[in-house]
């Protein structure tokens, strides 16, 4: 099966219906593809892998199902093993390795995607194109801040990738600013 952008919004969008997790969504995507595109990889295909990887949260958000059902649901619709693989490893409760490169970036712009949105928001212009990488990473030491985004997370995936932490910060920043119109950022 050959998958493309517009079937992945349409099980995306079947899915779910939050706009906050849909714009999470395409947030992940924009990184995905920027990634992909400085690794040299398929831009499509990891694009694809952003926009789905959480496509059942909404509906099922438990741990003991997400993304255990999703990858379920992607097998009866016949998405390729590697993607299946690859949105069911970004979730660390369920202990895949990650030694692709996609499934490695797929983990380091998930949890960070969500922070870089949440200290957008707290500024006053609310534009992710302005926000400093500073001003993320002050952020990150305080704990009562989107206190139910994982640190840790964020940082074993920038190592991950082996990327600088400041780097990848900058670098999701600006992947997301490519598209904030459709983010609200």
């Amino acid at each position: 099966m050959d998958v493309n952008r517009e079937m992945a919004w349409k099980l995306l969008t079947e899915f779910t219906q939050n706009d906050s997790l849909i714009k999470h969504a395409l947030a992940v995507e924009a990184a995905m593809r920027a990634y992909a595109e400085k690794f040299g990889e398929d831009v499509e295909r990891w694009g694809v892998i952003g926009l789905i990887h959480d496509f059942d949260y909404e509906k099922y958000p438990d741990p003991a199902d997400h993304p255990r059902v999703g990858g379920k649901i992607l097998e009866e619709r016949g998405y390729p093993p590697d993607i299946i693989y690859a949105v069911l490893s970004h979730a660390s409760h369920m202990n895949l390795p990650r030694e692709r490169p996609v499934e490695k970036a797929l983990f380091a712009v998930d949890e960070l995607c969500g922070f870089v949105t949440a200290a957008t928001l707290v500024r006053p212009g609310k534009k992710v194109a302005e926000l400093p990488v500073a001003s993320v990473k002050k952020k990150l030491k305080d704990k009562a801040f989107a206190r139910s985004v994982n640190r840790n997370e964020i940082y074993e995936g920038a190592a991950a990738l082996g990327v600088d932490l400041d780097e990848h910060i900058a670098f999701v920043i600006a992947a997301m600013a490519r598209v904030a119109d459709r983010l609200g950022l």
